[in-house]
C-alpha cells in the first residue's frame, strides 16, 4: 500500500508530498487491475511547459524516473533540439501513475516451457479515473503555462473521448479541461482556460518511422511559437 510520496527538486529546491487520502482514493479504485509501480512527477515549480505521458513503463517503474526508456530518451532528444532545454526545465508526468501490464503465458523458444510475461498495455479509462484527483491537485501545485499531453491517452484525460491527437497533434489550443468531479461521478469542466498542445507520442514514431517528419514538424513549428509567451501572446 502506497502511504505517502516526497519527491525533490534539484535547482529549485522543493519537496512535495502527494496527500495520502488521494493516493489511498486511488489504490481503493485500482483494486484487482494489473499495475506495478510507482512514479512521481518531477520538475520544476511554474515550469513553461508540464509534459503528459499515459503511464509509467517498465523502465520507469523499476527507477521511479519518468520518461527514461526509449522513447523517454527519444522525447528528451525532440526538447533539447527543438526547444533547446533539457528535463531539468519540463515538469513531466503522467496521468496513471504506475504502470499497467497484462499477463501473458507464452513458450520459451529455448527451453519449450511455459513462461509468463508482463507486458506493457494501455491503462484503462477506469485506471486513468482513479488518478484523476490526484493529477488535478498535481496541476494546482505546479501551475505550467502549457500542458502538453503526448498521445490520445493523456490528450482523453484532458479533453475528453471525442479529443484525437491525429486530429489535434501540433495545435495550440486554448480551452478548458477536464477535471474530477468532487462528487466522484467522471469529470467536470475546468473553470479556467489552459493553453494545450497535444503532441504525439514518442513512442509512435519509434514503432511507425512514417510518422517521424510529422512528429519533427509539429515540434519546430511549436518551438517557433513558444518565445510568444514570454509576452502572453498565445
Amino acid at each position: 500500500m502506497i502511504t505517502e510520496i516526497f519527491f525533490i527538486y534539484e535547482g529549485e529546491s522543493m519537496i512535495i508530498e502527494y496527500p495520502p487520502s488521494l493516493l489511498q482514493q486511488a489504490e481503493d479504485l485500482l483494486k484487482g487491475h494489473h499495475l506495478t509501480g510507482f512514479v512521481a512527477g518531477q520538475g520544476p515549480k511554474h515550469p513553461k511547459i508540464m509534459l503528459i505521458g499515459e503511464a509509467p513503463g517498465r523502465e520507469e517503474a523499476k527507477t521511479g524516473v519518468p520518461f527514461v526508456g526509449a522513447s523517454g530518451k527519444e522525447l528528451m532528444k525532440l526538447i533539447e533540439e527543438y526547444l533547446h532545454m533539457t528535463r531539468e526545465d519540463v515538469y513531466i508526468t503522467s496521468v496513471v501513475r504506475r504502470r499497467p501490464y497484462s499477463i501473458k503465458r507464452v513458450k520459451d523458444k529455448k527451453t519449450g516451457a511455459i513462461v509468463e510475461k508482463t507486458p506493457n498495455r494501455t491503462p484503462t479509462k477506469a485506471e486513468v479515473y482513479a488518478y484523476a484527483r490526484l493529477f488535478d491537485w498535481e496541476l494546482d501545485q505546479v501551475r505550467p503555462k502549457i500542458l502538453m499531453p503526448l498521445g490520445n491517452t493523456s490528450l482523453q484525460r484532458l479533453l475528453g473521448p471525442s479529443a484525437k491527437i491525429g486530429s489535434l497533434h501540433g495545435q495550440i489550443l486554448h480551452c478548458l479541461i477536464q477535471r474530477a468531479a468532487s462528487d466522484h461521478q467522471g469529470y467536470v469542466m475546468s473553470n479556467q482556460s489552459y493553453t494545450v498542445i497535444p503532441m504525439y507520442h514518442p513512442a509512435a514514431f519509434l514503432y511507425a518511422r512514417k510518422l517521424e517528419p510529422i512528429v519533427r514538424h509539429d515540434w519546430e513549428a511549436i518551438a517557433q511559437k513558444l518565445d510568444q509567451l514570454e509576452t502572453d501572446k498565445i
